[in-house]
C-alpha cells in the first residue's frame, strides 16, 4: 500500500468513525458537528486523491466556527444534552485518532520533497489539528457537570 492509499482509507475510517458517533447520539446539534466531521474527511480523501493524481489543492474548512454556532445555539435555546456516560470515551478516542492523523501528516511534511505534496500534508495537518481542538472541547463540555463546584466561592461564574 502506497502512502496515497494509506491516508486515503485513514480518511475513509476517520469519516465512517464519525458517522457512527453522529448516529449514536440524539442531540441534533452533536449530530450536525460529527456530520461536519465526517464531511472534513470526505474533504481531506478528495484532496489526497486530488494530489495522487497532480492537482494539489484544498481548502480551509470552517468546522470550528460551525461547531462554535451549534453550542452557541444550544446555550440560548437551553438545550440539554443527554448523555449515557460512554461519550466522553468516545470523544477521547476520536481525539486520539485525530492525533494519529496529525503526527502521520507531520511526518509525511517532513519525508515529503514535492512542494505541491508537502503543502497539502501541512493543510491537512492543520486540519485534523481543528478537529482534535473542537474534540477536546466537546470533552471539556459534556464533562463540566463532572467537574463544576458548588461553592459560595465561586458563585461569581455563570451558571452552568
Amino acid at each position: 500500500m502506497d502512502i496515497f492509499e494509506f491516508a486515503i482509507q485513514m480518511e475513509r475510517d476517520g469519516r465512517q468513525y464519525y458517522l457512527d458517533l453522529a448516529s449514536k447520539t440524539s442531540h441534533s446539534g452533536l449530530q450536525t458537528i460529527f456530520t461536519m466531521l465526517a464531511d472534513d474527511e470526505l474533504k481531506h480523501e478528495q484532496a489526497i486523491e486530488q494530489s495522487r493524481s497532480g492537482n494539489c489543492g484544498m481548502t480551509e474548512t470552517a468546522v470550528l466556527e460551525s461547531a462554535k454556532n451549534v453550542f452557541q445555539q444550544a446555550v440560548e435555546f437551553g438545550e440539554k444534552i443527554d448523555l449515557s456516560g460512554d461519550e466522553e470515551a468516545l470523544y477521547r478516542h476520536a481525539m486520539e485518532l485525530e492525533q494519529k492523523s496529525i503526527s502521520f501528516y507531520l511526518d509525511r511534511v517532513e519525508a515529503e520533497e514535492q512542494p505541491q505534496q508537502k503543502q497539502l500534508f501541512v493543510v491537512l495537518a492543520e486540519e485534523e489539528k481543528k478537529h482534535y481542538r473542537l474534540l477536546e472541547g466537546l470533552v471539556d463540555f459534556v464533562n463540566q457537570p463532572n467537574t463544576w463546584l458548588e461553592d459560595a466561592e465561586f458563585t461569581h461564574l455563570t451558571d452552568y
